[in-house]
């Protein structure tokens, strides 16, 4: 479970010196600091479910979301996740994981998020659409479609099958909340192979 420093420490109120105490349990493996001012209660928890706690409001995405899916071969071991209005990438190396958070537009930030839940743990989670449509928001415009199926078949390596299997409304909606000319291009992409 994840608590809080102002939760641990109102557990502790028959103690003069709360962060001694806190430092303690610490010690004795009876809490695991996350980072700051957060702790879970249990070290074997996976970083994912601890991604949205870290540093918010965010959703998992990019890579560790297409991983998750199926949709690229990599196990993605760092934990990637889209945030919105932040200005800057931000990263977090802790004992869960590697935790790293990057903007996509404000207008696609609420779109296509799936809220999930685990052992007691909720996390947001991109759907497979909005997943591609975040990393390929982040890449350089792409030319024309060539360089477009270099990207998504030889670079990310996406399993074609499970490409194939992606919703083109889905995408064609998002398509129209980025301003990314790789969106829009996937979008058509995929509109016409669909008519193909």
């Amino acid at each position: 479970m994840i608590i809080t420093n102002d939760i641990a420490k109102s557990n502790f109120n028959d103690f003069s010196n709360k962060n001694t105490k806190l430092s303690r349990e610490v010690r004795a493996g009876k809490l695991f600091k996350i980072i700051n001012g957060l702790y879970e209660t249990n070290q074997n928890t996976p970083g994912y479910l601890l991604a949205g706690s870290i540093y918010g409001p965010s959703y998992i995405s990019f890579e560790y979301a297409l991983s998750y899916y199926g949709l690229i071969p990599e196990k993605v071991t760092t934990i990637t996740s889209a945030t919105f209005n932040k200005k800057k990438k931000k990263q977090y190396n802790t004992d869960f994981g590697v935790f790293t958070y990057r903007d996509v537009p404000i207008l696609a930030y609420p779109e296509e998020i799936l809220l999930m839940e685990s052992d007691d743990y909720f996390y947001q989670i991109a759907t497979p659409e909005k997943a591609l449509c975040d990393k390929l928001y982040t890449l350089s415009p792409l030319c024309n479609y060539s360089d477009l199926e270099n990207m998504l078949f030889n670079d990310l390596r996406l399993d074609e099958e499970e490409f194939c299997s992606l919703n083109s409304s889905k995408v064609e909606k998002l398509s129209e909340l980025y301003h990314s000319t790789n969106i829009k291009m996937l979008a058509k992409y995929m509109r016409r192979n669909k008519n193909d």
